[in-house]
């Protein structure tokens, strides 16, 4: 499970967000980071278990700094509000889709797919939805898939008309139109300080599994 102090931590943060709470409040960070480590180390042991090449990954693969990149941002708040997790073949920089555990107060979530591939994956991903949509139809319309994912695939960012070389007659024409192939859960407060957290994030993961690997067939 998650810690409470782990929760009240973020929560603090999210209201003091500034270098001089952050160096007044380090240890709570600490003991924070350490908590969020422990965690990712349970994940990997357990989604290892359905992924073996999850299994081999240490938690600083899986694992993001706290410190925001603002050069490029209006928002220069330098921290975070969350601590985050992802579980990828190779770690958090392959360019394999992968399963996201956000912890954050009130709007923890859990995330699996590609989010905005660059050009010639996607591509590579269309296609194959394209020449297997029976297969990827399968997997996204399974009773126990859309129980978990009641919104379905993310809409965000959608072409409004077809990618090149496809017709708008095309039986997966609404799919071939994203430009990420993202679903979400949201996991509770409750839920993230319960002593069955780790398992309720593996059988997520389970469920969304046979998308992860779909996904990952295109080259």
């Amino acid at each position: 499970m998650i810690q409470k102090t782990t929760l009240q931590f973020l929560a603090e943060l999210k209201k003091n967000n500034n270098k001089e709470w952050f160096e007044a409040n380090r240890k709570k960070y600490e003991f924070a980071k350490e908590d969020i480590k422990q965690i990712t180390e349970k994940l990997i042991i357990a989604i290892g278990q359905h992924d073996s090449e999850i299994g081999q990954l240490l938690a600083k693969d899986c694992t993001f700094r706290i410190n925001r990149d603002v050069r490029f941002s209006k928002d220069k708040a330098p921290y975070k509000s969350n601590m985050s997790c992802i579980f990828s073949k190779g770690g958090k920089n392959s360019d394999k889709s992968g399963f996201y555990v956000h912890i954050e107060p009130d709007v923890a979530f859990v995330g699996a797919g590609y989010w905005s591939p660059e050009a010639k994956k996607l591509a590579a991903v269309r296609q194959e939805i394209d020449y297997n949509f029976n297969d990827w139809k399968k997997i996204i319309s399974s009773k126990k898939f859309k129980t978990t994912f009641e919104t379905g695939l993310s809409q965000e960012n959608i072409l409004q008309r077809p990618p090149k070389g496809y017709d708008e007659n095309n039986p997966a024409i609404e799919f071939l139109k994203l430009k990420s192939f993202i679903v979400r859960k949201k996991i509770l407060d409750t839920e993230m300080i319960d002593k069955d957290f780790v398992k309720t994030i593996v059988n997520i993961f389970i469920t969304v599994k046979p998308m992860l690997d779909f996904l990952n067939e295109a080259e």
